[in-house]
C-alpha cells in the first residue's frame, strides 16, 4: 500500500476482505460519502487489489526482532515469529484467503526492523513502553527449556510409515474399532481408550479395515500382534505392537503386501521420522558440548591392575586440569590425586549421590614438584586443623580445589548407531561401524569412570584465606604428601574432539627457543609448531599472560637457514596454563610479511615425510569414540545451549546425559508446561545473563571459559515465582559474613544452590557425523530438514552448569 492511504487507513481496515460481498457498494458509498470520488475510486482499487490472490512466500528470518520458524499454510512454507503469525491469522480470517494484504500486513508488522528504521527514521518512538508492559516484563517468570539426553540413540530395525486407516482390534474377547497413527512391515501404533485393561506381551488381534476395502490378503484377514509399548495421552493409550508370525519360514502374503505397500508409498504419507530427529538434535549438541568440556573424565584400570588411571578424555577447556596433575617433567600426578584408599571412600559418597570435594597444593624444591592432597572425609576427622590445613593450601601459589564424582562403565553405549534403518549409503557405512575386538578389549579393562571438575575460583579462595594457620603441625601436614616415584604412571591421553578444528596443521618438533618481552628473557623448548603459531614449554615459571607481544628467537634453527633470519620474531600469547610453564603463541603482524610464518611453511613443505603430526589418537586408534560415547551417555553436568535468533541470544535447550540430582528437579518443578524445565534460576539474574551475552560476542571460540558463580535460595510452597526463587552473583555476596548469611536464610527458607557456570564459544559441528541423519529426514521432510539445519548452525555459546553445593555448605560450616 503506498503512502497516498494512509488517512484512509481506518476505511480500508474496515472494508478489508469485504469488497467481493453483495452489500459492499452499499455500505462503501454510505461511508465515503464525504470524500471526493476520484480518492473514493482509488481506495475501492485498493482494496480490490489487496483482496487479490497472493502466491509469494514469506521469509521473516533476519527482518524482524523475533525467532522465526516454519509455518505451513494451503502447501507453502514461510518462515515467521510469532508476531507475523498472529497477524497472518488475523487478516486471514478477514479476507478468506492468502491475499496480497495478508502478505503486506504480514510484511508491516510492529516488530519489523524496516519498520522500526522508518519509524525513528520519522522522529517516532519505535516502542512506545508503558509502565503495564514493563511490569510485564520484570515481572517473567517462565524461562521454559527441552531436554536433549546424550546416549544410545534409538534405532528403528524397519522404516514406520505415517498412516491413518480403520483398525478392529480384539482385546480380551472384545472388538474395539480404532484407528493406526502408523505402520511397519512387522508392526504398528494405534489408540485404544484407558479404560481398555491391557498389558506388556499381550498378544491381542487386529483386522485391518481400511485396507480390506481394496485389497485381499488370502485365507485370513485377521493377524495376531503382541504389545510391546503403552503411552498414556490425555486418558488415551498410545499401543506399539510387533507382528508375531505362527508359522516361522512359511512365506506370507501380508507382510510381501505391507513391503510393498510402503515402499510404493512411503514418500505420500510420510515416513515416521520422530527418533531420527530427536537423536539428530542430542547429537547435534553433544558435538558442542564435549569438545567445550570444564571437566576431566578419567577411566580407571581393573582393581587386578591397581586401579590406576588409564585413560583421560581432554580438549583444550580442560587442559588446565590434566596439565595442573603433572610433575615437571610432564609424568603424569594423576594418582596422587586418585588414590586406592580414595577411590573407596569415593564409591561409597556416590552410592549416596554426593561427590568428593579435594583440596591440594603444589611444593616446589630444587626444581621438583610435591604434591599435597586431602579431602573432606580426610580431614573432617580432625576440624581444628582442617582449617589450618586449608589456611596453609590457600596461600599457596598452586592451591586448587577439586570435585570427584564415580561412575560405573556402560559397556552398552559404547557405539552410538545412527537412527537409520537400512537406509545408510555404502560411502557413510564406516561412520556406523562397531567398534573393533582390540578396543573392546580395552573397554573390557576398564572397572570405572571418575570425573575430576575443577572449581579453584578467587571468590571461594579468599574465604579460605580467612582461616589462620600460624600453630600448623608441619608432621601432620607432611602425612598428606604423596612421594614421587621412579617408575612413571602411564596414562593415555586421548581427544575429545569430533574433528579437528585447527586451521593449519601442527606437527611435534622440539628446539630451543629465547623469549624477550621488554628486559627479560627465558628459555623455553618447542614442543609443537605449525606456520603461523607454536607451543612452548619454558625451563622455569614466567610472568606472562594472554595478550602479551613476545620476541621469539631460534638458535638451533638459525643454524640450517641463513635465508631467514630468526631474530626477534613477534608472537602473541593466546593462551598460558595455571603453573606459567607452557604457552600457546600465534604470529603478531604489523605491517609487514612475518619471517616467522614464512620459514614454517617452507620447513613444513620440504619435510612432509620426515615431521610427525600431532594427533591425539595417534597412540590408540580408534579408542577416542567409545571412551567419549561412555561419559557422554553418564554426563550429569547440565549445559545450556545459547542460539542466535535475530539479532539476540536465547536459551531455550538443555543438554546431558544423565540428569543432575538436585538442580534439574527442582527447574521441572517451577515450570508450568509438561516435559520442560523452567531456567528461572539461572536466567532471572538479568546482570549475570546480560554479562554472559556481552562476554560471548567478545569471544573467539579458542578463548578460555568465562566463569561465574549463582547461589540460589529456593522456597517451594511461595505463592509467586519472584519469592519462591532469590538469586545473588558471587559479586554481590562479596564478604564470607553476606554469603554465610545467604546460606543460613536459604536453608531456613527450604532449599540452597550454589552453582558456578563456565560459558564457552562454540566450535563448528563435523557435518560428516551429522549428514546421513539430515539428509534422511530432509528426503521425506525437507522444511523439517532445513529447520533443523538451522538450528544446527544456530548455536553460538555453551554454558556448562556445576552445582557445587557440598562445597559451599563446607565453607560455610568451617567459616560459621
Amino acid at each position: 500500500m503506498t503512502n497516498n492511504f494512509t488517512k484512509y487507513q481506518k476505511i480500508i481496515d474496515e472494508f478489508r476482505g469485504q469488497v467481493l460481498n453483495k452489500d459492499f457498494e452499499t455500505k462503501f458509498t454510505a461511508k465515503v460519502a464525504h470524500i471526493p470520488k476520484t480518492e473514493r475510486f482509488l481506495i475501492k482499487m485498493e482494496l480490490k487489489r489487496l483482496a487479490g490472490p497472493c502466491t509469494r512466500l514469506v521469509d521473516l528470518r533476519g527482518h524482524v526482532d523475533g525467532e522465526c520458524k516454519v509455518y505451513e499454510h494451503e502447501g507453502r512454507s514461510h518462515f515467521l515469529d510469532d508476531t507475523a503469525i498472529k497477524v497472518f491469522e488475523e487478516n486471514l480470517a478477514f479476507y478468506g484467503k492468502y491475499t496480497f494484504g495478508v502478505y503486506e500486513a504480514v510484511t508491516n508488522t510492529e516488530n519489523n526492523f524496516r519498520v522500526i528504521y522508518q519509524k525513528e527514521k520519522a522522529g517516532i518512538k519505535a516502542l512506545q513502553i508503558n509502565k503495564k508492559t514493563t511490569q510485564k516484563v520484570q515481572e517473567k517468570t517462565q524461562y521454559p527449556a527441552q531436554l536433549f539426553k546424550f546416549g544410545n540413540y534409538h534405532n528403528r530395525i524397519e522404516e514406520r510409515m505415517n498412516f491413518s486407516i480403520a483398525l478392529s482390534v480384539t482385546v480380551n474377547g472384545k472388538q474395539i474399532k480404532c484407528n493406526s497413527s502408523d505402520i511397519s512391515v512387522n508392526g504398528c501404533k494405534f489408540r485404544l481408550p484407558s479404560i481398555e485393561q491391557i498389558v506388556l506381551g499381550q498378544v491381542i488381534e487386529i483386522r485391518f479395515l481400511g485396507l480390506e476395502e481394496e485389497f485381499q490378503f488370502g485365507s485370513s484377514d485377521v493377524f495376531e500382534y503382541e504389545i510391546k509399548n503403552i503411552q498414556l495421552i490425555d486418558n488415551i493409550q498410545l499401543v506399539g505392537v510387533k507382528r508375531v508370525y505362527p508359522n516361522e519360514g512359511i512365506k506370507d502374503g501380508f507382510k510381501q503386501f505391507l513391503v510393498d505397500f510402503i515402499q510404493g508409498n512411503k514418500r505420500r504419507y510420510k515416513i515416521n521420522l520422530d527418533n531420527s530427529i530427536s537423536a539428530l538434535q542430542s547429537r547435534n549438541f553433544e558435538q558442542y558440548v564435549l569438545p567445550k568440556l570444564n571437566e576431566l573424565p578419567i577411566f580407571i584400570g581393573k582393581k587386578d591392575e591397581g586401579s590406576l588411571p588409564k585413560y583421560v578424555l581432554t580438549c583444550p577447556n580442560n587442559q588446565n586440569i590434566y596439565q595442573y596433575w603433572q610433575y615437571e617433567n610432564k609424568h603424569s600426578a594423576l594418582n596422587c590425586l586418585i588414590t586406592p584408599d580414595r577411590i573407596k571412600r569415593l564409591m561409597k559418597a556416590s552410592v549416596l549421590g554426593k561427590k568428593l570435594v579435594v583440596y591440594s597444593f603444589i611444593h616446589k624444591s630444587d626444581g621438583k614438584y610435591y604434591f599435597y592432597t586431602a579431602d573432606e572425609q580426610q580431614l573432617l576427622k580432625a576440624p581444628e586443623f582442617m582449617t589450618q590445613f586449608l589456611g596453609f593450601g590457600s596461600n599457596k601459589s598452586h592451591f586448587a580445589i577439586t570435585m570427584l564424582s564415580m561412575s560405573n562403565i556402560n559397556k552398552d553405549n559404547v557405539n552410538s548407531f545412527f537412527t537409520l534403518s537400512e537406509s545408510l549409503s555404502k560411502q557413510n557405512q564406516y561412520l556406523n561401524l562397531p567398534v573393533g575386538e582390540e578396543i573392546s578389549q580395552k573397554i573390557e579393562d576398564l572397572s570405572s569412570l571418575i570425573v575430576v571438575s575443577d572449581i579453584t575460583c578467587d571468590n571461594l579462595i579468599a574465604t579460605y584465606k580467612e582461616f589462620i594457620y600460624d600453630n600448623i603441625s608441619a608432621t601432620k601436614i607432611k602425612a598428606f604428601g604423596h612421594k614421587r616415584y621412579n617408575d612413571a604412571l602411564m596414562v593415555e591421553e586421548v581427544g575429545v574432539n569430533y574433528k579437528n578444528h585447527r586451521q593449519e596443521s601442527r606437527f611435534k618438533y622440539n628446539t630451543l627457543v629465547d623469549v624477550s618481552l621488554e628486559n627479560t628473557t627465558w628459555e623455553a623448548e618447542s614442543l609443537d609448531f605449525s606456520a603461523s603459531g607454536l607451543k612452548l614449554e619454558f625451563k622455569k615459571e614466567v610472568s606472562l599472560k594472554k595478550g602479551d607481544v613476545v620476541f621469539l628467537s631460534f638458535p638451533e634453527l638459525q643454524k640450517i637457514t641463513s635465508l631467514f633470519d630468526l631474530k626477534a620474531l613477534s608472537y602473541a600469547v593466546v593462551r598460558i596454563n595455571e603453573k606459567k610453564t607452557i604457552a600457546n603463541l600465534r604470529v603478531q603482524v604489523d605491517k609487514h610479511k612475518h619471517i616467522g610464518r614464512a620459514f614454517f611453511k617452507a620447513l613444513i613443505e620440504k619435510n612432509k615425510n620426515k615431521l610427525t603430526p600431532d594427533e591425539y589418537e595417534s597412540m590408540v586408534p580408534g579408542l577416542a569414540k567409545p571412551l567419549r560415547n561412555i561419559y557422554s551417555s553418564s554426563l550429569n553436568i547440565p549445559s545450556l545451549i545459547i542460539q542466535t535468533s535475530g539479532s539476540r541470544y536465547k536459551i531455550e535447550a538443555i543438554a546431558c546425559g544423565q540428569e543432575d540430582s538436585h538442580l534439574m528437579p527442582l527447574m521441572r518443578q517451577l515450570s508450568d508446561k509438561v516435559n520442560y524445565y523452567n531456567l528461572y534460576p539461572l536466567l532471572s539474574h538479568l546482570s549475570a545473563t546480560n554479562a554472559f551475552m556481552v562476554n560471548l560476542k567478545k569471544m573467539h571460540s579458542s578463548d578460555a571459559p568465562v566463569s561465574d558463580i549463582l547461589y540460589v535460595s529456593i522456597k517451594p510452597d511461595a505463592e509467586t515465582m519472584e519469592s519462591k526463587v532469590i538469586t545473588k552473583l558471587a559479586s554481590e555476596l562479596d564478604t564470607t559474613a553476606l554469603q554465610n548469611m545467604f546460606i543460613r536464610n536459604a536453608l531456613k527458607r527450604g532449599v540452597f544452590l550454589c552453582l558456578q557456570l563456565k560459558l564457552s564459544r562454540a566450535d563448528a559441528p563435523d557435518m560428516d557425523y551429522l549428514s546421513p541423519e539430515l539428509s534422511y529426514i530432509s528426503s521425506y521432510a525437507i522444511h523439517r530438514g532445513k529447520q533443523i539445519e538451522q538450528n544446527i548452525w544456530s548455536v553460538s555459546g555453551v554454558v556448562q552448569v556445576f552445582d557445587i553445593t557440598q562445597e559451599a555448605m563446607l565453607r560455610f560450616k568451617l567459616s560459621s
